[in-house]
């Protein structure tokens, strides 16, 4: 519409005639009708600041239409979540938990990335009740982040939540092959009494390479697994789960 107007604007500028009459022009009408007189230089200088204007306008509604179609493209992208947990754990039965360092063997003392990662578990663990100590803690809270394609193997299992009602240890374990695309973060509890993992949570498709966008997008898959980990903490009270929410809210 902006380069319409400047192409009808222009033409009505270039349709009139001039005569000079002492330094200044006379416009004429096609009917020889003659017009007040104006100078034109100062004509000449508000069309052509209306033109740049124009101009300006254009070419800034064109950026602003290229960045928003780009942002809906990367907002719009997949994640792929998914979650596994063994039929030894004792969901209704942990309230504590700490990380385990030398399990994360691609982190870095002074990696803002890990420490953003870490904030973030850390975060959501506090939400469901969980409390953090180094003194013999329920869980071991480990993660790694993958920033190649990978070949990872999940289980086919029931819903977690259906069943905690029974806690069938035999429990087949049906294993399924994933193709997780680039980018993966992982994060594991660890049942420190029995040694073994009772529950895994992965988002892929999420870091393109090892310089990661923002710490939105480094916090959006911590959130997005934790979404999978349905759990209180035991003897967490309900009151203090509504506040929490409440604080989830306003972090997110």
């Amino acid at each position: 519409m902006a380069h319409s107007l400047f192409i009808f604007l222009q033409s009505r500028l270039f349709s009139l005639s001039f005569i000079v009459i002492k330094g200044s022009y006379l416009p004429v009408s096609s009917n020889n009708k003659v017009f007040p007189v104006f100078p034109i230089q100062s004509i000449l200088k508000r069309m052509q600041r209306l033109m740049n204007l124009f101009r300006t306008f254009t070419y800034t509604a064109m950026l602003m239409t290229v960045a928003l179609f780009f942002t809906n493209c990367s907002t719009s992208q997949k994640i792929k979540v998914e979650s596994d947990y063994s039929y030894h754990g004792k969901f209704k039965k942990y309230k504590s938990f700490d990380f385990v360092k030398d399990m994360n063997p691609n982190r870095l003392e002074d990696d803002p990335q890990s420490r953003i990662i870490e904030d973030e578990i850390r975060f959501r663990m506090g939400l469901i009740g969980y409390k953090q100590t180094d003194k013999k803690p329920d869980l071991l809270v480990s993660y790694r982040i993958f920033f190649d394609d990978l070949r990872f193997t999940g289980f086919n299992q029931p819903d977690i939540e259906e069943w905690v009602r029974y806690e069938d240890e035999k429990e087949k374990y049906d294993p399924i092959k994933y193709n997780l695309r680039q980018g993966t973060l992982l994060i594991l509890f660890f049942d420190g009494k029995q040694q073994r993992t009772v529950w895994q949570g992965y988002a892929s498709g999420i870091f393109g390479n090892a310089l990661f966008a923002s710490e939105k997008m480094l916090k959006r898959p911590v959130r997005a697994i934790f979404d999978r980990y349905r759990f209180l903490a035991e003897g967490f009270p309900y009151g203090e789960r509504a506040q929490n929410n409440s604080d989830r809210e306003n972090h997110e």
